[in-house]
């Protein structure tokens, strides 16, 4: 992708899944990354490790530079020393993805508070203060620079048991939009991708039941899940030169999920 080598990085949540994939995607890129995770450095370990594979290869000091921030995205002060770790480290941040995600299943009508304030805090303040942190750092340098934030097909289709998770990515998709119009002028673009269902680790109670797959598949027109690759590329084309101009947007990564999938037959006049 043009625009990417050289860059500088920062990938939240970046130790399995979608955040791992998209890591390796723009080491591969040539981009320089700072992988983010809160709890297992071995798994961050094994993130690096396959993206200075495919960055490299077999090739010493091939330019790729790899860093490894333990940081939780609910805390402002770990927010905070991130953010200033990477420019201290890789000598300034130009591309910030905001992935770190959880959430939690529950009837709505009993969410405890705390389970509630940790998925808001997770997914929507902490994602809003890596922006923010990042922001200051791209106008501190009068510089341009991109941010891009892994939102769900969720925050358009409502998710009943998911309350919290489906209020998180309802409010990225706005603070996207918010953020790219402030901003624009600036030379700062800020976009989202908004995956379907995806083969990850987080998905495992269904991914390895074929009967709990298929269901989830027969929903999805294209009739298949998607990867943790293809969530990647699609990151890697908003951040190069090639989206220049792009922002304010939410690109679905679905199969078609969102295109109604139960209207493919007609059932009525």
């Amino acid at each position: 992708m043009k625009g990417l080598k050289g860059k500088n990085a920062l990938i939240t949540g970046a130790s399995s899944g979608i955040g791992q994939a998209i890591a390796i995607r723009l080491a591969q890129e040539g981009c320089n990354i700072a992988i983010n995770y809160r709890k297992s450095s071995k798994d961050a370990e094994n993130t690096e490790k396959m993206a200075m594979q495919k960055a490299c290869g077999d090739i010493e000091n091939c330019g790729v530079k790899s860093l490894l921030i333990q940081g939780d995205v609910s805390k402002e002060e770990d927010i905070v020393e991130m953010v200033n770790t990477v420019v201290d480290e890789l000598g300034s941040l130009d591309i910030l993805v905001n992935n770190a995600g959880i959430q939690i299943e529950c009837p709505s009508h009993e969410v405890k508070t705390e389970d509630f304030d940790r998925v808001i805090e997770v997914n929507l303040r902490g994602a809003y203060l890596c922006a923010r942190e990042t922001i200051k750092h791209f106008l501190s340098q009068n510089r341009p620079g991109i941010i891009i934030n892994i939102s769900s097909v969720h925050e358009i289709i409502p998710r009943p048991m998911y309350v919290s998770y489906s209020i998180s990515k309802g409010g990225m998709e706005n603070m996207t939009k918010t953020l790219a119009l402030e901003y624009a002028n600036r030379g700062i673009r800020v976009n989202a991708i908004a995956p379907g269902a995806t083969i990850t680790p987080i998905n495992e109670a269904w991914v390895n039941d074929p009967q709990k797959k298929a269901i989830v598949e027969s929903h999805i027109p294209m009739g298949r899940a998607g990867t943790s690759e293809e969530m990647a590329a699609a990151v890697a084309f908003l951040a190069s030169d090639e989206a220049a101009y792009i922002t304010g947007q939410t690109l679905f990564v679905d199969g078609g999920l969102t295109l109604y999938a139960d209207f493919r037959e007609a059932w009525s006049a």
